[in-house]
């Protein structure tokens, strides 16, 4: 065979299979993938040590879809995910890499939606599940899944997972799942649960670690020394010196969360919070605009942040010092992700210097410490947001497309297509990123207008001055 051994031609994968790569893009594997690819291909059970965004979703998906007959109607491969939202991005990328096969079905099952649509999902026959744990039991308790045809089970994010209490949940799952089958466990980090867990229910899994490291000159870290008073404005004065697009700003506890929104949006900046105790429906909101460039700064914890995986973040602000220096290595990972740069600022005060040194350690480095006193303002004040979001009353349940939407704003309302961003269609809202300065003017005459043939409530998610 011809090609380098990180080239998908040298795998054991059909004609189609590589053509359908090809024209996704797909050209070189990534790390992960060139090492669990060909292990996982042969059958073998796989513990992979790798960060989000660093391909892993495609080592298990082209394994599973390897072993997949297109013909039987039946739930042969599995994907448990910590979230709702990773299990969304997992299932558009199998479906996006199994379109070299006919119809191959993919449901997701996942808590915060409706039991009833994916009962009927489930009925008209699956290939492929992907869901959270506790969804997943459901459906298992209620015998709307039958796992006996299965062959493959993965585990995406299991150190995730276990961090959210789901130890319990995966073991039941993987007890049930046929004998017989193969097992993909991926993980960031490697606690111990994954040993118990995998000692459990893995048949001599092979494991494969890929360098955790990030590319030392693609993120550009700088570290801050601040006392505690200081903390929060501290951050103002990175965001008005950076002016980064879009930034990402962790912080340990909710109540910090709520502070550093409640400070920012004082001072004119668009920041929203993101942290366990919001409703499904309010998660939706926040990750939307965040996603669609409606909103410049998220402010999350790490429980929140889980199976996010944002493209284009400029930066990442860790308001206070993480503990647990592999999550430090797992926050600023979410920035200068392919081919851009990203930029990692860090607050630290005096008694959180033990943290950064368990970090230094790991990352094999010293820290670059900056003085406060170097951070300017700009003169034209917080950077806002290019986009801003309107939230139409109507999804997939009245059968609205993206397509509805985007001929509704670029026909009777006459706005130009380059006017328009990102379209999310939920199950019963839909959510569309309009310039900024044309966002009251566009939710006007949306509502004044038609969508799909009829009239459709509209309303401006954020603030527009």
């Amino acid at each position: 065979m011809t090609g380098s051994a990180t080239d998908f031609a040298t795998l054991a994968l059909s004609p189609q299979a590589l053509a359908n790569l090809k024209q996704l893009g797909y050209l070189q594997m990534t790390p992960i993938q060139a090492a669990s690819l060909p292990v996982a291909l042969l059958g073998r059970d796989l513990i992979a040590q790798a960060k989000t965004g660093s391909g892993k979703t495609a080592a298990f998906a082209l394994a599973l879809l390897a072993n997949l007959n297109a013909r039987r109607f039946a739930v042969q491969a599995m994907v448990l995910c910590p979230t709702r939202e990773l299990a969304d991005q997992v299932t558009t990328e199998i479906r996006r890499l199994a379109r070299a096969e006919e119809n191959i079905k993919v449901v997701t099952l996942c808590g915060g939606v409706a039991l009833r649509g994916q009962l009927a999902s489930l009925e008209h026959g699956a290939h492929i599940v992907v869901g959270t744990p506790g969804r997943i039991m459901d459906h298992l308790d209620r015998g709307s899944l039958d796992l006996s045809a299965l062959n493959t089970l993965v585990l995406d994010e299991a150190d995730r997972m276990l961090d959210m209490g789901f130890f319990d949940d995966i073991a039941k799952v993987a007890r049930l799942c046929p004998k017989e089958r193969q097992t993909l466990l991926f993980s960031a980090t490697y606690p111990e649960g994954i040993a118990r867990l995998s000692a459990q229910f893995m048949k001599d899994p092979q494991q494969i670690t890929v360098q955790s490291q990030h590319d030392h000159g693609k993120i550009r870290q700088r570290w801050y020394q601040v006392t505690n008073t200081e903390r929060l404005h501290a951050v103002s004065l990175l965001l008005n010196h950076f002016r980064p697009q879009s930034t990402l700003a962790f912080c340990n506890t909710k109540q910090q969360c709520r502070d550093l929104v409640q400070v920012l949006q004082a001072q004119g900046f668009s920041a929203l919070a993101l942290f366990g105790e919001l409703e499904q429906r309010e998660r939706d909101q926040v990750l939307v605009q965040f996603a669609n460039r409606s909103c410049s700064v998220l402010v999350a914890t790490d429980v929140a942040a889980r199976g996010l995986d944002i493209a284009d973040l400029e930066a990442v602000i860790n308001v206070d010092v993480t503990p647990d220096s592999e999550v430090h290595i797992h926050r600023i990972g979410r920035t200068g992700r392919g081919d851009a740069e990203g930029l990692a600022l860090n607050l630290a005060s005096m008694d959180e210097m033990g943290s950064v040194g368990k970090i230094e350690q790991l990352q094999g480095r010293e820290s670059e410490w900056h003085p406060l006193a170097e951070l300017t303002p700009d003169a034209a004040g917080p950077l806002q947001p290019p986009m801003a979001t309107l939230q139409i009353v109507g999804g997939r349940k009245e059968k609205i497309r993206a397509g509805d939407v985007l001929g509704a704003l670029t026909g009777e309302a006459g706005f130009s297509k380059e006017q328009v961003g990102k379209i999310n269609v939920n199950e019963f809202s839909t959510y569309v990123a309009v310039e900024r300065r044309i966002a009251r003017e566009a939710a006007h005459r949306l509502s004044t207008g038609r969508v799909k043939g009829k009239t459709v409530k509209v309303r401006l998610l954020d603030d527009v001055a």
